[in-house]
């Protein structure tokens, strides 16, 4: 909301004192590590994923000690060394990777996660890359898997498919699990007179208690699957191609493998979900639109392909009302990312990889004639009341604003269309905030529901005065937002956490990396007030962290927050408290101490004391 520079840069100022707290807690984690080996015993327990990698202990080029591990003979780019995860973690609970890397020379070197579903699909996942060849440090990376994921294997891989990979220092331990405070405004609730909030989310992000918690505490309006839902996920390619070889070439066969955790989740929590997405020409794969579902296949006809395509919408629909019926998906993106920033259809062709501007819907139709079959398709099965969208990126050029408005408008006038989607993925440099609020206005001038489906706001300049600066730039966003809410019904931020996002360099969103609210966040809730909310029953959350609560046995407090009796009440004293929270073995208070520790002076000493206390010391109070 609207917030000066002055007080913004005062939340910046106490926000990043704040969270340096739990970047001290997760060192505690080295007491329980799972998995940990520097090489110098010359035991290796990696390996190749190619079957041609010579991996070996080497001195040649060690990061520290004398050894490291080098893998060298690779054919291909994706040939390296792998760890195997399955005997060593358990499913359902969160991990860091950390380990120093290189390649010989320059080329991007990546750390990704491998895993098999159900029904025998291998999916990979970046988790972080370095181009260069100096050595990286992959730090407390996340992870995590599901009971019904197998062969699951952290990889190295590299762009340059003949130079030689070097390893060293890897470790894999728990992951810390950090109380998310409490005490500050719920945005689902502050926002609740305007529109509904939002967030995206992904089945990895299900074993982070304090991801979760930020989740139903802030987001519990609207949950997006990241990926789960997408072509690429739902699509059963061996399905596929087995109906085909029994003469039936227009059946597409889908799968919830990889969504069912999430929809899990959302059934036994009670989350309502917006689907997305059903056509797409991003991660969908080339095969669905050839003959026999053959990677070499030559190209369907139109005619066959709209079959196809109102087939798999079908499959998709009755897929969902089949196994989870009482999952509230209460919305889709039928249609995604059709035009072009120049108000075009996309160029015919196939998509490869994810990012190009091919589309291979055009390729089969020569123009997007396939958007209002698509529409006519999710109308006809889906669910009587669910809400039907076109979504794009890029929404406020003015060329792509008009080209959307001028489709969604036919498509309205044929009873097929409900709302628009802005993704506004953003950069605090660009879009200005004239040009977005005129592209919300002319969604919002055809009567048409309107959903921020996808938003983020990055900033290139992350110290603490890039923080103030991407923080104003939220306020002025959400004040548009606010100033339309009669035409909007959600607002659905693209992830939860920095680390955790598509774009995790340029920290685009509202909590960081321990959990802990950004300036962003307080400056969109400044100036709010806290409506009446009505009395609800309280569920219980699938996965919620456990708090560790103290009662206070004795001694009376000589300095409150003194923690450590050193008669001084500073960061130190927080970090200890917290660390005893978190039940390091190593840390003892003494009576006095946890006399001191009760900030709150409530009897109880637990997480919402810690967070008194930096408030405090941030004077944020």
């Amino acid at each position: 909301m609207r917030t000066s520079r002055k007080y913004i840069a005062a939340l910046t100022a106490a926000a990043m004192g704040i969270v340096s707290l739990p970047a001290v807690i997760s060192t505690s984690a080295a007491d329980d590590v799972i998995y940990a080996t520097d090489f110098e015993d010359g035991e290796i327990l990696f390996t190749g994923r190619g079957g041609v990698e010579v991996i070996e202990a080497t001195t040649e080029l060690p990061h520290g000690g004398s050894y490291s591990m080098c893998i060298s003979g690779r054919e291909k780019s994706w040939n390296g060394p792998q760890f195997l995860l399955d005997e060593l973690c358990e499913p359902n609970v969160e991990y860091t990777v950390s380990a120093w890397a290189k390649s010989e020379w320059y080329s991007t070197l990546s750390l990704s996660m491998e895993y098999t579903d159900t029904e025998g699909e291998r999916h990979y996942s970046n988790l972080k890359s370095f181009s260069g060849d100096a050595w990286n440090e992959f730090s407390e990376i996340k992870f995590s898997f599901t009971a019904d994921m197998t062969n699951v294997y952290l990889y190295f891989e590299s762009s340059d498919a003949s130079c030689k990979l070097y390893v060293d220092d890897f470790v894999i331990a728990p992951a810390p699990v950090i109380p998310i405070q409490d005490d500050i405004p719920s945005l689902s609730d502050l926002y609740s007179p305007y529109y509904n909030i939002g967030t995206a989310i992904m089945a990895s992000n299900l074993s982070s208690p304090s991801f979760m918690d930020l989740v139903q505490k802030h987001f519990d309006d609207s949950i997006t699957f990241g990926n789960e839902l997408k072509p690429d996920s739902v699509l059963d390619k061996a399905a596929c191609q087995a109906m085909a070889a029994e003469g039936d070439d227009t059946n597409p066969q889908v799968t919830l493998s990889a969504s069912r955790g999430l929809l899990n989740y959302c059934r036994d929590n009670n989350l309502p979900v917006r689907g997305h997405v059903l056509v797409w020409h991003s991660q969908t794969p080339d095969w669905f639109f050839k003959e026999n579902y053959a990677d070499d296949g030559a190209w369907v006809t139109k005619d066959e392909m709209l079959v196809r395509m109102e087939n798999y919408i079908k499959n998709v629909f009755a897929a969902l009302e089949s196994e989870y019926p009482t999952v509230d998906i209460y919305a889709w993106d039928v249609v995604n990312e059709a035009w072009l920033d120049n108000g075009s259809p996309r160029n015919p062709g196939e998509q490869g990889s994810s990012g190009s501007n091919n589309s291979a819907w055009v390729q089969v139709f020569g123009d997007n004639s396939f958007i209002e079959p698509a529409f006519e398709y999710a109308r006809k099965y889906a669910p009587e009341g669910t809400k039907l969208y076109y979504n794009d990126f890029n929404e406020y050029m003015p060329e792509k604003t008009a080209a959307i408005v001028k489709m969604a408008t036919a498509l309205q006038e044929k009873g097929l269309i409900d709302g628009i989607g802005c993704q506004s993925h953003l950069d605090v440099s660009f879009p200005g905030i004239s040009a977005y609020e005129k592209a919300i206005a002319a969604f919002a001038a055809t009567g048409l529901d309107v959903q921020i489906t996808e938003l983020d706001a990055t900033t290139s300049d992350t110290s603490e005065s890039g923080l103030a600066t991407q923080a104003q730039y939220y306020s002025d966003i959400m004040d548009v937002l606010v100033k339309y809410a009669d035409s909007i019904s959600a607002v659905v931020f693209w992830g939860v956490t920095d680390d955790q996002s598509w774009r995790a360099t340029r920290l685009p969103l509202l909590f960081d990396a321990a959990f802990q609210a950004k300036p962003a966040y307080y400056s969109i809730v400044d100036g709010l007030e806290m409506p009446d909310l009505p009395e609800t029953t309280t569920t219980t959350t699938v996965t919620t962290t456990e708090t560790t609560v103290t009662s206070v046995t004795g001694g009376e407090y000589t300095v409150l927050g003194d923690t450590n009796c050193d008669d001084l009440f500073k960061i130190a004293d927080v970090i200890l408290l917290n660390r005893f929270l978190a039940e390091d073995d190593a840390i003892t208070i003494t009576d006095v101490g946890m006399a001191n520790a009760d900030f709150n002076q409530d009897g109880d000493i637990n997480g919402d004391d810690a967070v008194a206390m930096l408030k405090n010391i941030a004077a944020l109070d």
